[in-house]
């Protein structure tokens, strides 16, 4: 995003997820069964940082959608998809091609896996942006569990411009902002209509089933509640939220700041109640991620800090946003590095220690500080050279508009 279209709250919203995640991957190596009674609820609740894939969606949706609603209600041509996809590229493809290439090398290395035709089919899926549509390939490599999610967001990058393509194509939603919103609304409903038929024709066996099968086994346990479908459903809830902010009045006020600070109150409770539930805190329909409340709450805590008067401002500080920034690499890169830690050091995150908390705590700081710096890496050296490399090849208008009427 430009830096003058920068929406207060969004590099708040971007680094929380990141942070989240991190803090989820950290808390799945502290040992459970050692820690004090007292601070067992405090550790049930750093698992669910999970969430943290909710907020990505949401935000991506947000910020993707907009220039399509914004060219929707002045009747003005469809944005140009060869920019879009462009742009899109350039953001994901670098780093996670490398990020995946060196969990491949890692797992045929570090882990000390053979090299099979299957591990090499997740491999390339992965390279292909295919590998969420099958339990075999949903983690493209073993050694870097968190990039599964890649491919299912870029199957909404896909759907997005798909659904406002029919939208652009109905000239009843031109200049009808209200209608258009409702019509996006029916999008939605299709969409969860077209997850619970997954639900029920995609069921899958118990054979080799559940985490202790491995990575495999714990995608075999997650398909087909984990579809890129029903994620984009969630992405849709962000792209609904941005056509409603685009309609509120350029005005900022206090009003949304209460707004805001509810919206998040909410999505804070909503997080803090899932210990006790399944691990992947499935809602509504079996989506995950506390499905719709989370990613509603998400969705209202956006639009309501890009027009709240001091509340996104001081969240979005000099900190945060630089930690948005890298939010990427610290995505990609955190699973390679917490491995690389546990494997050369068998006693790290307090396995070896008596205190499992004390322990547990320094290999955290260690892992934080080496994820910040290589995510720093990524960033300057590989993703922004990428991002500005795209930028220049669509900085001129398209040689003609992408078509939309029939």
């Amino acid at each position: 995003m430009r830096p003058q279209e920068r929406l207060a709250g969004a590099d708040f919203l971007r680094a929380m997820a990141c942070l989240l995640v991190l803090v989820h991957h950290l808390a799945l190596r502290l040992d459970m069964r050692r820690i004090p009674d007292e601070l067992a609820p405090t550790a049930n609740v750093l698992r669910f940082g999970n969430f943290g894939v909710a907020i990505f969606f949401v935000l991506s949706g947000f910020l993707l959608a907009r220039p399509f609603w914004r060219a929707l209600d002045a009747d003005r041509a469809m944005p140009s998809l060869r920019h879009y996809a462009i742009r899109r590229a350039a953001r994901i493809a670098p780093g996670f091609w490398v990020a995946a290439s060196v969990g491949f090398v890692l797992s045929l290395t570090l882990l000390a896996l053979p090299l099979t035709p299957e591990l090499a089919l997740r491999y390339i899926s992965g390279l292909l942006f295919m590998s969420q549509w099958h339990w075999r390939t949903f983690f493209p490599v073993e050694a870097n569990g968190p990039l599964w999610s890649i491919p299912f967001e870029v199957t909404s990058y896909v759907l997005l411009p798909g659904c406002f393509l029919l939208l652009f194509r109905l000239p009843l939603l031109r200049r009808r902002p209200f209608l258009a919103r409702c019509a996006w609304l029916c999008v939605i409903a299709v969409v969860l209509l077209a997850h619970m038929a997954i639900l029920s024709l995609f069921a899958l066996d118990d054979v080799g089933r559940g985490w202790s099968y491995g990575l495999q086994g714990g995608a075999k346990e997650w398909m087909p509640k984990y579809n890129p479908i029903g994620f984009f459903a969630v992405f849709a809830l962000g792209a609904l939220a941005s056509g409603i902010e685009i309609l509120l009045p350029a005005r900022r006020s206090c009003w949304f700041d209460a707004a805001a600070l509810l919206a998040l109150a909410v999505a804070g409770h909503r997080l803090l109640i899932s210990p006790g539930g399944s691990a992947e805190a499935y809602g509504w329909l079996d989506i995950p991620y506390g499905f719709p409340v989370f990613p509603l709450a998400v969705a209202t805590a956006l639009f309501s800090l890009s027009h709240s008067q001091y509340l996104g401002g001081v969240l979005d500080n000099a900190p945060v946003r630089y930690v948005a920034k890298i939010s990427f690499g610290i995505y990609i890169w955190q699973e390679i590095i917490l491995t690389l830690i546990q494997r050369l050091d068998p006693g790290s995150f307090g396995a070896s220690s008596d205190n499992v908390v004390s322990g547990w705590l320094q290999s955290c700081s260690l892992a934080v500080v080496l994820v910040f710096l290589v995510a720093s890496l990524s960033y300057y050296l590989l993703e922004r050279p990428a991002i500005g490399f795209a930028n220049r090849l669509t900085s001129r208008p398209p040689d003609r508009a992408t078509p939309f009427k029939v």
